[in-house]
Order: structure tokens, then C-alpha cells, then sequence
């Protein structure tokens, strides 16, 4: 089976290379819009917060702007009745001390008259007191003319007094009928300006300092540094002006949620998709190798698959075909596409067999094939058959569910036709063999033979002398005539024994009695013991149990083990020449015992004894121990030898006992 991105072109390196680095660069995209998203957000925060202060600054600059034009107006409405009264009036001294209240920030009102001399003051206060206080300020007369000359109220200087306060004035002109009457000057104090004319919400967010023109701070709202001094604002403070400057610090505002939830969840939100980013791209990357792994898995299992030899093939369990090998195919003929997803029956199915092989296979599909297979034919695209031996197992998916059937299959059509032929080769070997053991007992089997004829002939002869003369006793012909038969049943016994030994026929297995068949091979070898001036010896058993076997091969092996230990006799002197046939039953098995009293057999020959065309004769063809040992193996027995502690060698062939 392919995998289903095999045959597809690689992708080019160019491309591949994009592919690779594309991700990388849209997350490192993704993360810088993310940063630029965040400092925009801080940014636009900050110019937010940077316009409140300004326009928070404007506002005071307004309310302070409007608090100076009221103090003028009120000065310069209450400046007349002040020089023009020798004597302040309750109402004029109420609305002076009304604007000395803190919430004005004035802290002494004073009035001149026309030549600027001091004609009152609230609070009172000596002129020692007024030069002191305006000592290293501009001069109070050139505030003054400035104030005549202009119309209009000027303000002074800042400049210290005792206790480390800063004052400056305002010179409001008075007229009367557009003639000058004097000079109104309204002290005030920086700190109780900058301090009391502040709302208090003002006060929580700012501090608030004035500068001087060296940039020194002579006053302020609180001593307390803010912390985000770098986000202060600076203006102009004119009114009064002559350099001082207004500085406008917020203290550190408070915690503004919704960009900061903004700014976190963005920074949260990106930092997901790095983690996810580097999760997808191990999971991907781990992906890519099991599907290297796969691939090259698929590609090892195919090309071992392509070389097998065995025909495999899976089916669902209704019977389809789901997957069949290069083998399987090559076997049947049948290309993959004419075979997968077919039901039963199969095209390659003996078409006259139709329903055996139904019954087969509804067999196997309920319980698998034996641990030795099925032997079954199938039939070729083009028609021929062939034999095959078929297992089946089922398959089992992960979870442990039964999904179908694999079957291999082995074709064992040449390996039949190797067996028969080896067979029949076998066959016609152990005739050849029966032939030459025949061959040479031919002199002693004519010599056995023409015992019997001649005696025969004598009799027929004796026979017909007596008749002849007339001289015809019934009784002695009656014995002569038993005689005759028992001579000729003897000749026939001997041309049987010869036919069924060399005849040529299909194996068959019967119920045997072991003794009967030695005795029959006894009485084969027997004129060839006698020939040899040597002695076969039988120990039969009594009530040995039956075995199920094919007689002629039987004796084949016991004459053959026979003839064998007379040839190792050869050389051992005449007393000692005697080989015993013995029977026993021991585990289940019944024994054949052959033993000489020969020269016994070396190690050396002993490795090879039983290896085809090995033989220690002259004549010999090598063939004899290897037929008995493979007819012993064909009856599920074995052929052993063992030496004889009376010298020689003895050969055991074992039988199983026919449990029937």
C-alpha cells in the first residue's frame, strides 16, 4: 500500500524556505504591532493626562488672573472715598478688611496721596516698616509714576520680607473728575496667593510652585516633591510678572484601569500567542518528524513487503478485501485495483468449488486457521491453478476491537510437485534396492528352487516307473503325490516371498503383527544365512501389539539390517556367526532388535552412517541405512544402532502401537 504522500514532488527550496520562515516572521510582526499598539496606548495616556494638566493649569491661571482683576477693580473703586475721607468710614473699612481676608491673598492695603506720601494703612504700619520690607525691590516711586503716568494699576517686584515670605504690590491710581487723588497699594503674599486661592481638588492633584527669574522657588502649595516631576508644566505669572514663572507638578495620579487593563490584557494576549506559537510549533515540529518517521517506516515496510515472497492480504469482517502485497497479487494474477473491496466469492475462488470454499471460509471467519494452515487451491487470472497453504489471524486495532483478518499465503504449488516427484523417486529407489538385494541372493534363491524341482521331477519320475510296470501300491502313491505338494507349496512360498518383496506398489499402512512379518523375512534371507554358513536366531515376543504400517517396507528394513550384520560377520569365526531378531514393547512403542556379533562400527563411520551413497562395501551402493531410516521416519518411528557388548553392532527400529 502507498502512503498517501508518496509520488507528490518535493516542495522548492525557495519555497520550502519561505514556507518556514513565513510563521516566524508574521509572529515577530505580530509582536512589534503589539508594542507599537502598547506604546501608543501609554503615549495617548500620557498627552491625555499632559492635556488635563494643561487645561488644569489654564483654569488656574484664570482663576488667579480673575482673582488679581477683582482685587484692581474693588481698589480702584474703594480709592477715592479712602483719599478724599479725612476719616475711614465703617463701610469703607469693611470692605478693606473684606479684602485682606486670606481667600484674596492681600495682607496690607495702603493709600498715598498725590506726592506718593502715606496717608493710612491696614493694618497699620510704620514707614520704617514699609522700607524694610521694600528694601533690594524696584523703587516704590518708580512703580508709583509708572502707575500715574500709565492710568492703570502696575504691579512691582516680588521681593522678601521677615520670615522668609515673598510680596509684591499692585499700584492702583485713583481719579476723581479725572483729576489724580493718590495711590491705592495692595501688598500681597505669594504663599497665601498660591496656598488659599486654590480649591482643594486643585491642591490633591498639582503642586504648585512659583520661580523666580534665577529659577529659584519662593513659594509653593506643599514642601512635598511630587513624583512625576518630569510631567510638570511651567507658564508666565503676569500678573504680577518681572520673571516669575508658575510650575504646575502633578503628584502621581491615580491608577487610570482602563488602559491599564487595555495595556495588560494586549501584553497578556500577546504572550499567549508566543506560548501557543512555540506549543504549535514543537507540536508541529514533532508532528513533522513522526510523519518522517511514518514515511520512512512506510517506505522500510513496503520495500520488505515488495520482497517478500509470501502473498499477504486483510479483510473487514464481512469478507472484503482491504489490503493485498506485491506477492498476492503476482500470485493471483489480479492487479491491487481488481481485488480490494471485493466480497466473497473471489475471482481467484476454483470456480467449481464455489461452495466448498464458502464453507471454508465462513470456517476460518468465525475461527482462524490452524497453527499448521490450510492447504487450498486458487486459480490464476489466466486460468492455471496452484496449490497454497493459508493462515489467517485475526487483526486487532488499538483498542483492542476485532476488525478483521490477515491472511498470508505461501504457494507450495512447485513444493507439491518437488514432494510427489521425491516421492516417486523414493519409491522407485527402495524397489531398485529390493531389486538388488534380490539380485544378489539370485544364487542362493535358484539354489533354494531347484531343491524343490528336483525333488519333484524325482517323485514324477518314480511315479511313472511304478506305473509303467504295473506295480501300482495306492498307499505309496498317495504318500508320493503329498510329497509332490509339499514341495511344490514349498517353490511357490519362495517365488511369493520374492514377488511381494520386489513388487512395486503404492504404501500402505494395515494393522501388522510384527513377528509374522520377521518370520516372513526370516524365511526370505534364510537359504542365504545357510549359504554363508551362518545362523538367524529369533526372539519373538508373545501377544506383541499390533503397529500400523506397510508390510513390504517393513521387511525391506529387517532384511536389509539382517543381510547387513551377516556382511560384518564376515571375518568373525563360524561358531560366532549368529544374528538375532528380537521383539519387545517398552513406552509405547514396539522394538525391532537386529544384532550381529561383527566388528562393530567406528566413530568415524558412525558420524555417517546413515548419509545417502555412504557405504563401507566394495559392491555396496550406499543407499541401504538411508531407505530404512526414512521408511522408520515415514511410519513416525526411528531407525538407532548402538554397539553390542558381545561385540558387534545392534540396530533398534522403533514403531508407535496403533491406539486402535
Amino acid at each position: 500500500m502507498n502512503h498517501p504522500d508518496a509520488g507528490q514532488p518535493p516542495l522548492p527550496p525557495v519555497r520550502g524556505k519561505w514556507l518556514h520562515i513565513l510563521p516566524i516572521l508574521s509572529l515577530a510582526l505580530f509582536l512589534a504591532a503589539l508594542a507599537v499598539l502598547v506604546w501608543l496606548t501609554r503615549e495617548y495616556d500620557a498627552d491625555e493626562q499632559q492635556a488635563i494638566l494643561i487645561n488644569d493649569a489654564l483654569w488656574m491661571e484664570q482663576n488667579l488672573r480673575f482673582q488679581l482683576d477683582r482685587n484692581e477693580a474693588q481698589l480702584q473703586q474703594i480709592g477715592p472715598e479712602l483719599l478724599r475721607e479725612e476719616r475711614m468710614s465703617a463701610q469703607t473699612e469693611a470692605q478693606l478688611r473684606q479684602l485682606l481676608s486670606q481667600e484674596r491673598g492681600l495682607v496690607r492695603i495702603l493709600w498715598l496721596d498725590q506726592e506718593g506720601k502715606l496717608r493710612g494703612a491696614l493694618p497699620p504700619a510704620a514707614d520704617e516698616h514699609l522700607v524694610g520690607e521694600a528694601a533690594g525691590a524696584m523703587s516704590s516711586e518708580t512703580i508709583f509714576r509708572l502707575a500715574r503716568a500709565v492710568g492703570r494699576p502696575v504691579y512691582g517686584p516680588a521681593y522678601t520680607v521677615m520670615g522668609d515670605k515673598t510680596h509684591f504690590e499692585v499700584d492702583v491710581p485713583a481719579w476723581s473728575d479725572e483729576a489724580f487723588l493718590g495711590m491705592v497699594v495692595g501688598v500681597y503674599s505669594l504663599s497665601d496667593l498660591v496656598v488659599r486661592e486654590l480649591p482643594w481638588w486643585f491642591s490633591e492633584r498639582y503642586r504648585v510652585a512659583v520661580l523666580d527669574a534665577d529659577g529659584r522657588e519662593i513659594a509653593a502649595k506643599s514642601k512635598i516633591a511630587p513624583l512625576e516631576a518630569r510631567r510638570s508644566y511651567s507658564m508666565n505669572f503676569d500678573p504680577p510678572g518681572h520673571g516669575l514663572t508658575l510650575q504646575i507638578t502633578p503628584y502621581k495620579a491615580e491608577t487610570r484601569w482602563i488602559p491599564v487593563l487595555l495595556t495588560a490584557s494586549i501584553v497578556l494576549l500577546g504572550g499567549i500567542v508566543v506560548w501557543s506559537f512555540w506549543q504549535v510549533r514543537r507540536q508541529l515540529a514533532k508532528r513533522q518528524a513522526a510523519e518522517q518517521a511514518l514515511l520512512e517506516e512506510s517506505a522500510y515496510r513496503k520495500a520488505m513487503e515488495d520482497s517478500l515472497i509470501t502473498g499477504l492480504r486483510a479483510r473487514d469482517l464481512e469478507g472484503r478485501l482491504t489490503y493485498v502485497n506485491s506477492a498476492f497479487c503476482r500470485m493471483t494474477g489480479y492487479d491491487a485495483g481488481e481485488l480490494l473491496g471485493k466480497p466473497p466469492p473471489m475471482p481467484y475462488w476454483e470456480p467449481d468449488h464455489i461452495e466448498r470454499r464458502r464453507e471454508l471460509y465462513e470456517r476460518i471467519q468465525n475461527k482462524g486457521s490452524t497453527p499448521d494452515g490450510v492447504e487450498i487451491k486458487f486459480r490464476r487470472k489466466n486460468g492455471e491453478r496452484l496449490d497454497v497453504l493459508l493462515f489467517e489471524a485475526p487483526l486487532i486495532d488499538a483498542q483492542g476491537r476485532h476488525t478483521g483478518w490477515m491472511g498470508s499465503v505461501l504457494d507450495i504449488t512447485e513444493q507439491k510437485r518437488a514432494h510427489a516427484l521425491a516421492h516417486q523417486q523414493e519409491e522407485r529407489l527402495q524397489a531398485t534396492s529390493r531389486l538388488v538385494t534380490m539380485g544378489e541372493m539370485a544364487s542362493t534363491l535358484a539354489h533354494e528352487l531347484n531343491q524343490p524341482l528336483a525333488a519333484i521331477a524325482s517323485y514324477n519320475s518314480g511315479c511313472i516307473n511304478r506305473l509303467s510296470a504295473g506295480e501300482v501300491d495306492r498307499g505309496e502313491l498317495r504318500d508320493i503325490h503329498e510329497k509332490l505338494g509339499r514341495q511344490a507349496r514349498r517353490a511357490g512360498e519362495i517365488i511369493r516371498r520374492v514377488h511381494d518383496f520386489v513388487r512395486r506398489s503404492e504404501p500402505k499402512r494395515e494393522q501388522l503383527d510384527l513377528n509374522a512379518v520377521i518370520r516372513d523375512a526370516v524365511g526370505l534371507i534364510e537359504a542365504d544365512a545357510r549359504k554363508r554358513r551362518m545362523r538367524i536366531a529369533t526372539e519373538l515376543a508373545p501377544r506383541l501389539p499390533q503397529v500400523a504400517a506397510d508390510p513390504v517396507m517393513i521387511e525391506q528394513i529387517i532384511v536389509n539390517l539382517v543381510r547387513n550384520g551377516m556382511d560384518a560377520m564376515r571375518e568373525t569365526p563360524a561358531g560366532k556367526r549368529v544374528v538375532t531378531v528380537s521383539t519387545d514393547t517398552a513406552n509405547g512403542m514396539v522394538s525391532v532388535r537386529v544384532s550381529d556379533r561383527g566388528s562393530g562400527i567406528d566413530s568415524e563411520t558412525a558420524s555417517h552412517l546413515f548419509q545417502p551413497f555412504f557405504t563401507t562395501k566394495q559392491e555396496g551402493m550406499g543407499m541401504g541405512l538411508n531407505i530404512c531410516r526414512s521408511i522408520a521416519e515415514l511410519h513416525h518411528g526411528r531407525l538407532a544402532f548402538e554397539p553390542n557388548p558381545e561385540g558387534g553392532t545392534i540396530f533398534t527400529l522403533s514403531l508407535p502401537i496403533d491406539p486402535t
